[in-house]
């Protein structure tokens, strides 16, 4: 109503001044060309690990438990060692053979993580046959196996998974160097991942994920009370 006596009277009301106002400037941008989506075809490599992956989330039901572990003193002996060792043996000394070496004392000690299923039936295999996964230049996957590991010693194990990995990385693996792990280790750490849930490598009914090594303060106790150590 009091916009129809002022407009009977002459005056300019709000709704005028907001009526008469020019168009605001367009702030938007001109249309941009649609780019094509690039399209790339599966290697047959990467379609079986996919399939692979996806049938053992099928097969197993997937628990995860994650555990938080000190390494300081690995870590001050392979810096003190490293050096040494390869100048003794020509073989790098890296964390991946000290895992491994970890994982298999942990088998022995609980050997049911050494088993697989076969139909119906527990298979409980009496060597620990240790897959450990290597990532290639091409962003695949592969899981060499070193057979017996249980029977191996630090250098073997070392030498091993050493030679294993250069060969995954040059596509000289053998078949039978690809096949029969009864426990996998694969190690989302080298790309700074606190930790993964990887899928189990069937048959095996477990597998091993370790992150990465990060320094960070830690309650201890001690026998003057609780300390704070990095």
């Amino acid at each position: 109503m009091n916009y129809i006596d002022n407009k009977s009277s002459g005056a300019t009301s709000n709704a005028d001044t907001l009526i008469n106002q020019p168009a605001a400037y367009s702030t938007s941008l001109p249309p941009t060309e649609i780019l094509k989506n690039e399209i790339e075809e599966m290697s047959r490599v990467r379609q079986r690990i996919a399939d692979h992956m996806v049938k053992s989330k099928d097969i197993s039901a997937h628990v995860y438990t994650t555990t938080e572990v000190d390494v300081t003193k690995i870590v001050e002996t392979r810096n003190n060692k490293k050096e040494e060792y390869f100048n003794r043996h020509q073989v790098k000394l890296t964390y991946t053979p000290i895992i491994v070496s970890a994982c298999i004392k942990a088998i022995q000690e609980f050997p049911l993580m050494n088993a697989s299923i076969d139909g119906n039936n527990i298979v409980h295999h009496q060597n620990i046959n240790m897959g450990v996964a290597v990532a290639l230049p091409d962003n695949n996957l592969i899981v060499p196996v070193i057979k017996s590991s249980e029977e191996m010693n630090f250098l073997g194990l070392s030498r091993n998974i050493n030679n294993y990995a250069k060969k995954a990385r040059s596509n000289s693996l053998a078949p039978d160097e690809i096949f029969g792990s009864t426990f996998t280790i694969t190690n989302p750490g080298i790309f700074g991942g606190l930790f993964g849930m990887p899928i189990i490598n069937q048959p095996n009914v477990g597998i091993l994920s370790v992150g990465s090594i990060e320094k960070k303060p830690v309650v201890k106790e001690t026998e003057y009370g609780d300390a704070v150590f990095i």
